[in-house]
């Protein structure tokens, strides 16, 4: 089933594609999960505006948003075969990809916003996006992507706990998964555009994302309960196939690395603003926010290890991480 799925992505690509042989003009093909009003759509709307100037017109985007080409995880083999340029993922699928991006799965590793600011933009942050080339993906630079934390349909989360007896919706992370068991719940791996349904027909009792996503997902229709307790940073990817960016030459690298330079700019600042008008909305819905003492899922995290074989290199970097000031 999931050999098929992949196949019918392929042939739609290939049926919308109009490959750029023999043309002066080059059509970058990005496909994504998110809806079109989410700010990083609109971020990476912004960088297809910039390309398109510094080329003088000769590299254009072409967006497929909402899942058309697939799930995050069918993005990232279709970049990996060729058969897609860029995509947009979160660092939690992209760490069964890219082993050492299961860092930033770990709970509470930044002290604040600004720590992992320094840690995306510096020579970490750097390290790991060469990393991901020689799995045939190109690290372009990371998307805020806020804090996540769990949301319910029936009671708020106040210590770990409240999550006994419950299954929680998570990415196809490993990382996440190890996290809620750690934590006393039933991680239940769920594509992002089905948990809507899911949330609905009670396959899961809440989830845990950002309070943007939770906003714009519509989740909130469905849980009341947003409980703050900002557990993970888990930040967004901006990517191209390796087989596109090494048949781009100098110059149009350039021009599409400064667009996506821009645009991470761009994204932080909607971001921000986005996270403002989420929080007043939500509050008008009805949404009722806690913020839980985070000591206590953090003692229970650490009192349990670190949930999974990280291996040397993960370990390392965490450390790495906690020592930058």
């Amino acid at each position: 089933m999931h050999l098929r799925k992949l196949l019918y992505s392929i042939l739609s690509i290939m049926l919308i594609s109009g490959c750029n042989i023999n043309s002066d003009s080059k059509t970058i093909k990005l496909g994504h999960g998110l809806d079109t009003s989410h700010p990083v759509h609109k971020s990476m709307v912004y960088f297809g505006e910039q390309l398109e100037i510094k080329s003088g017109g000769k590299m254009k985007l072409e967006m497929y948003p909402n899942q058309q080409l697939g799930t995050e995880r069918q993005l990232l083999e279709l970049l990996q075969i060729g058969s897609l340029d860029m995509t947009k993922v979160s660092i939690g699928v992209l760490e069964s990809f890219s082993p050492d991006m299961k860092v930033f799965g770990t709970p509470f590793l930044f002290r604040d916003k600004a720590h992992s600011f320094q840690i995306l933009d510096g020579e970490i942050g750097d390290e790991l996006l060469a990393g991901t080339e020689k799995y045939w993906l190109k690290g372009l630079g990371y998307y805020d992507a806020g804090s996540r934390s769990f949301y319910m349909k029936e009671k708020p989360i106040q210590t770990p706990k409240d999550l006994e007896g419950l299954k929680v919706r998570v990415m196809e992370s490993e990382t996440a998964i190890n996290m809620v068991k750690q934590l006393g719940g039933a991680p239940t791996p769920i594509a992002w555009g089905e948990l809507y349904t899911a949330l609905q027909q009670g396959v899961v009792d809440g989830a845990e994302n950002n309070l943007t996503s939770f906003y714009l997902s519509r989740h909130y229709e469905i849980c009341k309960y947003y409980s703050f307790d900002e557990h993970t940073v888990i930040p967004d990817v901006l990517l191209m196939s390796t087989h596109f960016w090494n048949d781009l030459n100098e110059e149009e690298q350039k021009w599409v690395q400064e667009a996506a330079d821009e645009s991470i700019i761009f994204q932080r600042k909607l971001w921000e603003e986005s996270e403002k008008n989420a929080m007043a909305e939500l509050e008008k819905a009805g949404v009722i926010f806690n913020s839980p003492d985070k000591s206590l899922f953090a003692d229970k995290i650490s009192s349990q290890g670190n949930g999974g074989d990280n291996g040397k290199s993960i370990d390392l970097l965490i450390e790495r991480i906690k020592r930058t000031q």
